[in-house]
């Protein structure tokens, strides 16, 4: 496509495969709300939590729910449009993350929501602060590392898919035969297109799954639609409605969470730039990524949002699409910033059955599960490698499935680690790679 400007002719790049490229809005906005469905009830689960957590309820509720919606997508928007240094300039969805909500509960539980957000605000700075220092620690991050990272966040995500496709935790009809029906038919529908169908259709097919999901889903009488009656048209989100308070309990895990979720959007970073462009990330791609973390979560607290940090979900749709757009993301962005200051927006998607959501994005998870298979065998696996990767598994996925093993270590301990699979299994990797010496354990001949 060209567009001619006074004299001269210039060539759009149109192709949505790249990460400049900027599609047409009528192929932009519903690939771009692919995004959105897959992350959005887990963006306003945490602050839900929370706000059970606290005993927040009616309006500031609303606000809680609210911000985590607009400031999900003012993040991935910088996050594709850097400011300065702030952003990767690549396709990065960002959300409240459930990687803090350990924390967040128990810093929320000693200190309220004034307290958790004060933490937030600095535990940002700090993040941000972290992502500068990139090229220096990016030696503690080669491919064993970051691809067992990445492995770890795919199978740590497995469980998270068959529980929604059973109708989400806690539902008093889960697993029950209508919640299978649907969300494998959601799966076979997004299945059947991506192998089959062309053009829009094909990239689209999460979309149209869900969609024709959800249309199913109606006569079984499992959308609720109280949430769009009682929703409201218009709101604006006002800085500081909760005031801060500061506390260096809170603060101090607060901090040690942001370099948790740093090492979580390095492996993000990787996953996206492998699974969809076939390379490796930048120093810039990689720092920028870090420090947007950090400076959109400081952002998010004043107003009256939870932390920020990349969602696992949207790169696997990456690498299973190969739409590497940024321009398709930040369409999607708009719309959760919409769908923030129209409550009545949020709300109707608020309603998407678990079962939906599942059947569209366990093969999402799956696609990570490969990127970091795919990340880890690109060069031969020698035993030392064997080694390192195998007891980083064990000790991340042992350790987070079984959490009582961890009971008689110190608090600050478990609370580092007891939620978190991918911390352990990135600290056991990363201690291991440097410990174990290169030339220690040759195969035999």
């Amino acid at each position: 496509m060209k567009e001619v400007v006074g004299a001269d002719t210039k060539i759009r790049n149109t192709n949505k495969y790249d990460v400049d490229g900027v599609p047409p809005l009528k192929e932009a906005i519903p690939l771009g709300l692919q995004h959105i469905f897959a992350m959005f009830l887990g963006n306003i689960a945490v602050p839900i939590i929370i706000a059970g957590v606290v005993g927040i309820t009616g309006n500031d509720l609303t606000i809680l729910v609210q911000s985590a919606m607009i400031m999900a997508g003012v993040a991935t928007i910088i996050q594709c449009y850097p400011i300065w240094m702030v952003g990767a300039r690549l396709p990065v969805v960002m959300g409240t993350s459930f990687g803090f909500l350990p924390t967040n509960i128990v810093i929320a539980s000693s200190f309220g929501i004034s307290g958790l957000l004060g933490a937030s605000l600095i535990g940002g700075l700090f993040g941000a602060t972290l992502g500068f220092f990139i090229k220096k620690l990016r030696r503690f991050f080669p491919k064993i590392v970051t691809g067992t990272v990445v492995l770890t966040i795919g199978l740590s995500l497995l469980p998270t898919g068959i529980v929604s496709m059973a109708g989400g935790s806690g539902a008093p009809d889960f697993g029950s035969a209508k919640n299978w029906l649907v969300a494998l038919l959601v799966l076979a529908i997004v299945l059947v297109l991506n192998r089959y169908a062309k053009g829009m259709a094909k990239t689209s097919s999460i979309l149209i799954g869900i969609a024709i999901g959800y249309m199913v889903a109606l006569p079984l009488g499992m959308v609720e639609f109280t949430p769009i009656r009682e929703a409201s048209w218009f709101a604006v989100p006002q800085p500081f409605h909760f005031p801060m308070e500061f506390y260096w309990g809170a603060i101090l895990p607060m901090m040690i969470m942001f370099i948790v979720t740093s090492v979580e959007t390095v492996g993000d970073v990787t996953a996206m730039t492998t699974g969809g462009a076939g390379r490796e990330p930048t120093e810039n791609e990689l720092s920028g990524s870090v420090i947007a973390n950090g400076f959109t979560s400081s952002l998010g607290a004043i107003f009256n949002s939870l932390p920020n940090t990349s969602f696992s979900q949207n790169v696997g749709m990456i690498a299973f699409t190969k739409i590497m757009s940024r321009y398709v993301v930040a369409v999607g962005a708009v719309f959760l910033i919409l769908a923030g200051l129209i409550p009545k927006i949020g709300a109707i998607v608020s309603t998407m059955p678990p079962a939906v959501i599942g059947g569209a994005t366990v093969i999402i998870f799956s696609q990570i599960t490969l990127t970091g298979i795919a990340i880890l065998t690109s060069e031969p696996l020698n035993e030392r490698a064997k080694i390192i990767i195998g007891l980083a598994l064990v000790f991340g996925l042992g350790l987070s499935q079984v959490p009582d093993a961890m009971n008689a270590f110190p608090e600050v301990v478990k609370l580092l680690f007891g939620g978190s699979g991918i911390t352990i299994a990135c600290f056991v990797a990363i201690v291991l790679n440097q410990i174990i010496p290169e030339e220690s354990m040759k195969e035999d001949a």
